[in-house]
């Protein structure tokens, strides 16, 4: 059965950070969360410039850094593979799609511009990434012609990108949809489609096909632009958008503030009892930058950000702990 308890930790920053942002991404590597994009008005990038967060000792400090400098962007994502930190795409200053994919090597303050132009995936922003030990996952997004549905793995081993089968007309291309490996299998779950989606579809490189699967237990609602992590077999999801904003991006839509667990092997979804609605708990929020890993000893999931019911940007830090 599923974890269905959890505790939040609001992190104190006991130095000036970044400040108050969405749309931008976090990975962390060891004991520190570096965040890179984002936006205070929408769709303007803030800056280009990757702040770190030692978690530890709560300090933020802006790496001094060197090589193939990516852009401010919009709409970013992340993932880290040992000590290195992958970035891909996102949306620049004219509001144009990317598709470049740039490394940064935390042990020499280096980023490495790895792909771009015809190579790799098309061009998009609000898709989603993750990671498994060697390969960096890339899904959805918004792209030039729409919304995509398509799956990428650029193998940092071999360097190279792998392009996967297409998903079918099942699976609706979609911005802002959950992305996780568990289970051997690299799982997308609800997104935006025109419309807010509650499907869960998997893809399973060892049979090289796509599956739609039907959940059930306590299902969360249709949303977008949540956070996500896995943690063994199981699939959290936080917050998100239920409901769009009549102006679209520019304005904030109806936010959640749940927490929810998808156990992959029995497909059932569980509440986790979080403590909604306390002093310590993030609240209802979405566009946030996330990542899964450690503070202290605990796995889990960071939360740093977002957009607000107000569609006020926040610039709060909290850490997800799920418990037995």
């Amino acid at each position: 059965m599923a974890p269905t308890n959890g505790k939040w930790i609001k992190i104190d920053q006991k130095t000036i950070g970044p400040g108050a942002r969405s749309s931008h991404a976090i990975a962390i590597v060891d004991q520190k969360a570096y965040s890179f994009g984002g936006e205070f008005s929408p769709r303007l990038p803030v800056d280009n410039k990757l702040h770190v967060f030692d978690l530890h000792d709560h300090i933020w400090t802006v790496v001094a850094v060197s090589g193939d400098i990516p852009p401010p962007r919009v709409g970013v994502t992340m993932a880290s593979i040992g000590q290195i930190i992958y970035v891909f795409g996102g949306r620049d200053t004219e509001h144009k799609e990317l598709n470049e994919l740039y490394s940064f090597d935390t042990s020499i303050n280096k980023w490495t511009l790895l792909s771009g132009g015809e190579s790799g995936p098309p061009h998009r922003s609000y898709h989603s990434t993750t990671a498994d030990d060697h390969n960096v996952y890339i899904f959805g997004g918004c792209g030039n012609s729409g919304r995509l549905n398509d799956l990428w793995a650029y193998d940092t081993v071999d360097g190279k990108w792998i392009e996967y089968p297409a998903a079918g007309e099942e699976l609706k291309g979609r911005g802002g949809p959950g992305l996780a490996v568990a289970q051997d299998k690299i799982w997308v779950v609800y997104g935006f489609a025109g419309m807010e989606m509650d499907d869960v579809h998997y893809f399973d490189p060892d049979q090289n096909k796509w599956a739609q699967v039907e959940t059930r237990g306590q299902r969360p609602t249709a949303r977008s632009v949540f956070c996500t992590c896995a943690i063994g077999k199981y699939v959290y999801i936080y917050g998100g958008e239920v409901d769009p904003s009549d102006v679209g991006h520019l304005g904030a839509g109806k936010f959640a503030g749940e927490v929810y667990v998808l156990d992959t092997e029995v497909l059932e979804w569980s509440r986790v009892e979080d403590g909604l609605g306390v002093e310590d708990h993030p609240g209802p929020r979405g566009w946030c930058a996330f990542s899964v890993g450690r503070k202290g000893g605990e796995l889990g999931l960071l939360v740093y950000g977002g957009n607000s019911p107000s569609n006020d940007r926040l610039g709060d830090i909290y850490f997800f702990a799920p418990c037995e």
